[in-house]
């Protein structure tokens, strides 16, 4: 089967030459999670923008369900809905009546409409929220509206741009745990844009991560912490990095993938252990302070960049 969402060679510059998003490719499957992580600035909305048409690629194909979003952007966009970053619904009115004026636009039949609002309703927690206005609502229930919004018109393709950005650590956990519900009940192919690891890793099937507008791994993220190996050894350096993994790697405790950050130097384990590697490391010669943990998506972004995406985002 075709896939359902295509991007090949996907490249939008803005005026004055800035570069967003620099000739991206990748398929997304009929059903899958897709993950675009990476920080702000990094080309995730851009790119989120041109594949639900609200922004025209400058170079490149995009297509949704087989149709091309240049050249029929209405029939890509009448199989998707999406949730920004920033709130769309109405708050002087009741988060029903948002969710039935958004079924009208789509041209839901009315009684589907409201048997849709309904499950939804349940499903997303909104049954005892949803008679009352949406400008009582707390952060974490607007968005759990703005979900159901997006999902009123029975969307084939659901684009979720930084659904819990600015929520409090409580409230997005609980979006969260909504919407891995929601991937569990529905068939629906998913396209989530985040900065947040922990989402990244708990909802997507694949993740690619995108540094300065260009996909730099794309994999399931399984496979991307598998590639550094089962544990990471961090130690910081007095003097020469240079030297110091020059060294390491010599004895053969550093491998082509370790890399450095400043004075720190991270050597992913492939083969060894951690407690070998420490002893190995001290008698070398260095000292300082040495520590092993389990590696994170963040060891990726940092090994293929160079920066922090917890510090970039």
């Amino acid at each position: 089967m075709e896939p359902m969402i295509q991007a090949s060679e996907l490249r939008k510059t803005y005026p004055g030459g800035v570069e967003a998003v620099r000739g991206i490719d990748f398929d997304i499957e009929a059903g899958e999670v897709f993950g675009l992580l990476g920080p702000n600035g990094a080309g995730k909305s851009t790119t989120v923008g041109m594949l639900t048409t609200t922004i025209m690629p400058t170079s490149g194909t995009a297509r949704l369900g087989g149709f091309d979003v240049t050249t029929d952007p209405l029939a890509a966009r009448a199989l998707s809905s999406v949730v920004f970053q920033d709130a769309v619904v109405d708050r002087s009115l009741t988060g029903r009546r948002n969710l039935e004026i958004h079924a009208t636009l789509w041209g839901v039949e009315p009684r589907e409409g409201r048997a849709r609002i309904g499950d939804l309703a349940e499903t997303l927690g909104l049954s005892e929220l949803i008679e009352r206005p949406v400008g009582g609502y707390s952060g974490g229930e607007r968005r759990r509206l703005e979900i159901a919004r997006a999902l009123v018109s029975h969307p084939r393709v659901l684009f979720l741009d930084e659904p819990t950005v600015g929520l409090d650590p409580r409230i997005r956990a609980e979006l969260l745990e909504v919407i891995a519900g929601l991937r569990a009940r529905t068939e629906m192919t998913v396209l989530l844009t985040t900065h947040y690891l922990d989402e990244a890793e708990r909802l997507c099937d694949r993740v690619a991560i995108i540094h300065a507008g260009r996909i730099v791994a794309l994999d399931t993220p399984q496979a991307l912490l598998d590639g550094l190996g089962r544990e990471l050894v961090e130690l910081r350096v007095d003097g020469s990095v240079a030297s110091a993994l020059n060294a390491l790697r010599a004895h053969g405790i550093a491998g082509d993938d370790a890399f450095a950050v400043g004075s720190r130097l991270t050597l992913p384990l492939h083969d060894s252990s951690s407690p070998e590697a420490v002893a190995a490391i001290h008698q070398l010669g260095f000292g300082g302070a040495i520590s092993a943990r389990e590696p994170t998506l963040d060891d990726v972004y940092l090994r293929l960049t160079g920066d922090s995406l917890a510090a970039a985002a």
